[in-house]
């Protein structure tokens, strides 16, 4: 486990994430070149499955409830040969 710390603290104050395992819609997100001239757009895509997310020490300027509800929106990186043991 490597240490973690918070360099400055957000409105939301510094605090700790347990490890967790837990199912929900997570979304990944690609960038997609349309062609010689054109600019990157992204994708996005999204599944359900088991997967894990290891201890997280963190701050933020948005609030807890925040954080709480928007979880299952956001992009999850993680091994999908293994997602509920993935080291990311």
């Amino acid at each position: 486990m490597v240490a973690q710390r918070v360099e400055g603290t957000g409105s939301a104050g510094e605090h700790f994430h347990p490890p967790a395992l837990h199912s929900h819609d997570h979304y990944h997100v690609s960038h997609h070149h349309g062609g010689v001239l054109t600019e990157w757009s992204h994708r996005t895509y999204w599944h359900t499955h088991e997967h894990n997310h290891n201890a997280l020490q963190h701050s933020h300027d948005y609030s807890a409830e925040d954080e709480e509800r928007d979880h299952a929106k956001e992009a999850h990186i993680h091994d999908h040969a293994a997602p509920a043991d993935s080291p990311a």
